[in-house]
């Protein structure tokens, strides 16, 4: 317990009793954050793609839906990516949602 409390400040790290509370917490939070920073990650992704998405004169729902009805299967991830770093390649991706969200509506 005390080499894993190893780099913490004053007794958590030379006493046991407290570096086993340090370790402890220390651990709880890292297990909690793990799932948190899944989260974060996300909505950052979803902010990224709604301002580009915008910027090319849709909304990131009707972008989303339309890659949905083209059958395109990128995630969001990359999505964001391609909107932070390519312009070009993500307005194709807007046009190929347009596309596909006429033919959703002629489907239907």
């Amino acid at each position: 317990m005390i080499r894993a409390a190893k780099g913490f400040r004053m007794r958590r790290s030379k006493l046991y009793r407290y570096a086993s509370d340090a370790v402890d917490h220390g651990r709880a939070y890292a297990y909690r954050d793990r799932r948190t920073k899944k989260r974060n990650f996300r909505a950052l992704w979803q902010i990224r793609i709604n301002a580009a998405a915008r910027a090319a004169g849709t909304t990131y729902s009707r972008f989303m839906e339309g890659l949905k009805a083209a059958q395109v299967a990128l995630d969001r991830k990359i999505l964001a990516d391609l909107a932070a770093t390519d312009a070009a390649a993500f307005n194709q991706l807007v046009k190929v949602a347009q596309d596909g969200l006429k033919a959703k509506a002629a489907k239907a």
